[in-house]
Parts: C-alpha cells; structure tokens; sequence
C-alpha cells in the first residue's frame, strides 16, 4: 500500500473551501490536477473525474462517492479491475482552524495487488506534485 497526503492553510472558512471544491462546473477554471468532474458528491454516487498528472496525458475514471460531509469531508474510491488489483481512495478533508482558516488536506490511499507497481517513484511524485499544484491553486482561489 501506498498513501500520499499534502496540507495546506487557507485563510478562509471551511463554507468557502468547500464551496469551490463542490462547484464542478467551475473545476476546469481553477484546478491544475483535477481538470473536470461530474455527478453529484453524494454517498454512493458515481464520479467522472478528469485528472491531469504533470507531464502526462489526461486519465478519466469514474469512482463511487464514500462520504460528502458538506464542510469537512469529500472522499471516493475508484478502481481497476476491481479492488484486489488496484484501488485509490482519495479524499479531503477541511478543519475549521479558526473563524476564517481552514486546514485542507488532500490525500490517497492506493492498495491492491498493482499499488506497489504503479504507485512508485515517478508516479507517486507526480501525483504529488499534482496534489500540491492543487492545493495553491485552491488556496489562492478561497483567498
């Protein structure tokens, strides 16, 4: 298993962030790494997420929505071939830290048999990078 997880202080309330982060319409505007969603972020709920690694061509996979706390937590499962060969559960969550900061952190857990293949040096860099550029952008578009 492999997990990355990234932070960030945004100087504004928890409503604000998830506002932005649930208006996918908008995502395409803002977002360096998650170039579109649709559906609805309901528990149960199908995704189509668009991601964009740096430096690599677009991927689409369509995860199941796990939670959707309005202002503390979005969180999805997505998979291949079933979650034995490979799964990524990626989430966020948002800690109101005071009247208007919020700390976001942006994570995910890959497990199944392929992880440890797939998720490895410059893969798991890459995504990282592409949490991180995600993060700023998230944060200056709240402040």
């Amino acid at each position: 298993m492999a997990n990355i997880e990234t932070q960030v202080a945004i100087n504004a309330p928890a409503s604000k962030v998830w506002a932005i982060l649930t208006d996918f319409a908008a995502m395409q505007a803002w977002n360096p790494f998650i170039r579109s969603i649709s559906g609805s972020p309901s528990p149960g709920g199908r995704l189509s997420v668009q991601i964009a690694l740096p430096g690599q061509a677009a991927m689409t996979f369509n995860p199941t929505v796990l939670v959707a706390s309005p202002e503390r937590e979005l969180r999805w499962r997505g998979t291949l071939m079933g979650r034995w060969i490979f799964a990524g559960e990626h989430y966020f969550v948002l800690d109101q830290v005071g009247p208007r900061m919020t700390r976001f952190t942006h994570g995910e857990y890959f497990s199944g048999l392929l992880a440890p293949l797939i998720m490895r040096g410059s893969a798991l860099a890459a995504t990282q990078q592409g949490f991180a550029a995600m993060n700023d952008a998230l944060k200056r578009r709240a402040e």
